[in-house]
């Protein structure tokens, strides 16, 4: 394959459909935590609210700056994250994370929209982008659910 067929693949219809459709993209007004986390190699950054009550996400807003990719991302975690189990954003936190690096399996429903960044595994320059929001969320997690 050539670099141009490499980053074709690498930013699919449904890559870019996610990224122009962010669910949750809204800043919460009393959120039970914010987290600011930003990808220092390619200056991707998010802003994640969330609010945690008995250790289920109750509310979560976001601020997406972000590369197709990290926004694709985004995208799947903000249409996933409210009503699940904090473990359960650990778990697939977690399984994005070896998705990426190891070849792991996808992560869990709900999160198993994040499929579709696979791709992306030859593109190590892009993980800290698509990690970005999941990071983001358990470290709020930590705050709000703790």
């Amino acid at each position: 394959m050539t670099a141009k067929t490499d980053m074709i693949k690498l930013y699919s219809q449904r890559i870019l459909a996610l990224a122009a459709d962010i669910p949750n993209h809204t800043r919460l007004d009393a959120p039970g935590a914010t987290v600011k986390r930003r990808a220092p190699l390619c200056g991707s950054a998010i802003t994640v609210d969330l609010s945690c009550e008995n250790g289920v996400v109750t509310a979560y807003g976001q601020d997406v700056k972000a590369c197709a990719l990290g926004q694709a991302a985004a995208s799947v975690v903000g249409g996933a994250i409210v009503g699940c189990e904090a473990a359960k954003v650990r778990d697939a936190r977690d399984a994005l994370s070896k998705m990426l690096t190891e070849d792991g399996p996808t992560p869990p429903a709900p999160f198993d929209g994040l499929e579709v960044l696979r791709p992306a595994q030859e593109y190590k320059n892009r993980h800290a982008s698509i990690m970005l929001s999941l990071d983001a969320a358990v470290e709020a997690l930590d705050t709000a659910c703790d």
